[in-house]
């Protein structure tokens, strides 16, 4: 079947005359007629009813046009994908420290594979600095990293995650919602540290106390530092990604320190060039995701 027959017919179908399905192919108009009796040769049907000027499809017509136009949709994606192959990698591969692949990159992958479905994803959990080496050495594509200020990458602002301190369900400060610092002094503290700038203004403001806080915990993984809490263990200071679904169902509560507040977790969407403009200018769009800090440029 010639895809040029199926391509009149669904033209003609749209907008309703032979003439303008003929202009807008850039044909003449007794071609696009060939091309319809072709297919309705092909068929062993007519496609079409023709009332003076008006013409309609017949009911054949009706039953064959979803299938036309999906016939129609298919060669031409096929067909853009073909010539943009050389701008679209077969494989999209994301490098992400560990927070935003746990909590944000599963929203972002089903977006993308939206966006993009004739494209596959692989990811690669890491350190900032572990993913900055992989994008230099070009094992990754693109990169989800603690702020960065780097001439040789392209770096955008992607998201901003406060840094809040977060009791167990019947702790005092629960329900108080706000608290000082020095009310901290003779709480167990477990003390969450990713090795970013921003936690180091968390060791300064305890820095400024006169009695140490009592840091029972000290651990390198979020998910460690909130079990812990969710177990009673202590109190603790955590990115509000990790914990969204535990305060959502009322196990975990945040408290404001007037000390701490304005400390946030910075994340950078970063690229070595424009290669893959399209995937960053869609991520940068995504307006939908569950988040409420997002920051863009």
């Amino acid at each position: 079947m010639n895809i040029e027959n199926i391509e009149a017919f669904v033209y003609i179908n749209h907008y309703g005359s032979f003439n303008k399905a003929a202009d807008t192919l850039f044909l003449s108009q007794p071609t696009v007629t060939a091309r319809i009796q072709s297919l309705e040769r092909e068929l062993d049907c007519r496609l079409f009813d023709r009332q003076g000027k008006q013409i309609h499809l017949t009911d054949k017509g009706k039953q064959f046009l979803p299938y036309a136009q999906q016939i129609l949709h298919t060669y031409q994606k096929g067909k853009h994908q073909i010539h943009s192959k050389s701008a679209m990698p077969n494989v999209l591969r994301i490098g992400s420290t560990v927070s935003i692949s746990n909590y944000v990159l599963p929203h972002l992958l089903m977006f993308l594979d939206e966006r993009f479905p004739n494209i596959h994803f692989k990811v690669i959990t890491a350190t900032s600095e572990e993913l900055i080496s992989k994008l230099t050495s070009k094992d990754i594509d693109l990169a989800f990293v603690k702020k960065l200020l780097n001439p040789a990458f392209q770096s955008y602002p992607f998201y901003e995650d406060p840094i809040r301190l977060y009791v167990h369900e019947g702790h005092p400060l629960a329900s108080k919602g706000r608290a000082s610092i020095h009310e901290l002094r003779n709480e167990k503290l477990v003390f969450f540290e990713c090795g970013s700038l921003d936690w180091l203004r968390i060791h300064r403001v305890f820095e400024n106390l006169e009695q140490s806080p009592d840091i029972v915990y000290q651990v390198d993984n979020s998910e460690t530092a909130k079990k812990l809490v969710l177990g009673k263990a202590g109190i603790c200071f955590l990115p509000g990604l990790s914990v969204r679904q535990e305060v959502q169902e009322g196990r975990l509560f945040p408290v404001d320190i007037e000390e701490t507040a304005g400390i946030a977790l910075q994340t950078n969407l970063i690229a070595l060039n424009s290669e893959h403009s399209p995937f960053i200018k869609a991520l940068l769009e995504r307006g939908e995701l569950p988040l409420k800090h997002r920051v863009f440029i």
